[in-house]
């Protein structure tokens, strides 16, 4: 087992990890921004080394900095959290050579599944239902027209190396096809110096559900059940539930099949998860894997009584994975809560907490780093806790969310909460009636601001 482990992440996830590794009996070492002085995971850690100034260029995405963290600490391996280096194969394949334990996908993997296209074809090949379209990268223009004719409008045009929405245009109609192809690639090419784009049938009323895997370095994987995901902003997860509405039992063992079938068929080692859009006729296809642990992750946990984190970390050690597959036996809901506005169209809402008081009693769980005092920086993701309800039913999930979110209070910045209040009295969201769409027409009352 690891003696040391250094996290290579901030806020919440660095803080949840350290946990973890405390409860292991593992030494954990944080890394910190400039910015991030005063966040808890510096304050939690058994050593905190800073790696540079707020810019993420400079500090969180630079490997040279980190990796020079870990040898003066004598870590042993790295935990990339999620985002910043999780999924970069680059990293992954350094923190080999300089005998490292990197607590994710290896180099290979991460190529293999990171680039849309190639993961695509790599799951058409392993027998996983597909959404149809292009074989892979689309050259030309006149390559385009010709793949979106033979898939049918409308269609999907997406960036081979996006993520968060970035280089994804919709097209219902051929005289729209030229303005996508151009926006698309021009935003793919500013956000991830990549232009290359390919194209899938778009699945209309879709759900986002996700199975979550783990695989081991001996080739076997389970899945721990699926997570709906389909509340979105711009390709950005708001909420998400386990078990889904909208699931049955055997789409459950179908789409779990499924996914075992494609972490097995790579031999995928870690935690991991197969995400798929799903049709109003429950027909399901193939759309990504992230390779690294999901912000969502803990409404997993709460429904089998299970910690991904130490998971991770057993399996990066060598330990085999029990190869049992999981049913949720219980309901459990996540609210994302942003320092952002929903009044003013989600701005961004850095600056100081000055008063913060937690929810909580039975079934309800916080991850976060902040408290009052914190001030919270503008340079990164405005994501600063996750509120977790878990209970028998969906319904008494929901109401228990209902009185923990009338229960957090954050003063001094704007946050998402009265966002969450709403969307838990939405007809349609109550009713389990949602797809990835739900937000196009969700409108947000001024009066129940606080």
């Amino acid at each position: 087992m690891f003696k040391k482990i250094l996290i290579a992440n901030r806020g919440e996830i660095a803080l949840r990890v350290i946990r973890t590794c405390k409860e292991m009996g593992i030494k954990t070492v944080a890394v910190y921004s400039t910015a991030d002085a005063e966040s808890l995971h510096v304050k939690f850690a058994d050593e905190a080394v800073c790696i540079g100034p707020p810019a993420s260029s400079e500090s969180y995405l630079k490997i040279a900095n980190i990796i020079a963290a870990a040898e003066i600490t004598n870590a042993d391996a790295i935990h990339p959290g999620y985002g910043f280096l999780s999924e970069n194969a680059k990293f992954s394949k350094i923190c080999e050579e300089h005998g490292i334990k990197f607590i994710g996908a290896s180099e290979e993997m991460i190529d293999r599944m990171g680039d849309k296209a190639n993961a695509k074809a790599t799951m058409k090949a392993a027998g996983v239902p597909c959404v149809p379209g292009s074989e892979g990268i689309i050259e030309t223009f006149e390559d385009c027209k010709k793949v979106a004719k033979e898939t049918g409008y409308p269609v999907m045009l997406k960036a081979s190396a996006g993520g968060g929405g970035k280089g994804m245009r919709a097209v219902w109609k051929p005289e729209e096809l030229q303005n996508a192809w151009e926006s698309a690639r021009a935003e793919s090419k500013a956000a991830f110096g990549n232009d290359d784009m390919y194209m899938e049938k778009l699945i209309e009323e879709p759900r986002h559900i996700e199975i979550q895997i783990v695989g081991d370095s001996r080739g076997t994987a389970c899945h721990l059940s699926e997570r709906d995901c389909s509340v979105q902003r711009r390709h950005q997860k708001l909420t998400e539930e386990v078990p889904s509405p909208f699931m049955t039992d055997k789409l459950r063992d179908k789409m779990g099949k499924a996914a075992v079938k494609a972490a097995e068929y790579i031999k995928y080692e870690g935690a991991g998860t197969v995400e798929f859009l799903v049709d109003k006729h429950r027909n399901f296809y193939f759309m990504e894997m992230n390779t690294r642990i999901q912000v969502e992750h803990p409404i997993t946990e709460q429904v089998i009584d299970f910690d991904l984190i130490r998971e991770q970390i057993l399996v990066a050690a060598g330990v085999p994975i029990s190869g049992k597959n999981y049913t949720p036996n219980l309901h459990s809901i996540e609210c994302r809560i942003n320092a952002e506005d929903p009044f003013n169209d989600f701005r961004p809402s850095p600056g100081k907490i000055t008063t913060l008081h937690a929810p909580g009693g039975h079934g309800v769980r916080l991850d976060t780093h902040v408290y009052a005092g914190y001030s919270i920086p503008p340079n990164y993701d405005s994501m600063i806790a996750k509120l977790i309800t878990t209970a028998q039913t969906r319904e008494e999930a929901i109401n228990k969310m209902k009185r923990a979110l009338d229960e957090f209070v954050i003063e001094g910045i704007k946050t998402t909460i009265p966002f969450h209040r709403q969307l838990m009295e939405h007809p349609d969201y109550l009713a389990g009636n949602y797809t990835t769409k739900f937000m196009e027409d969700f409108e947000i009352k001024k009066e129940i601001e606080d």
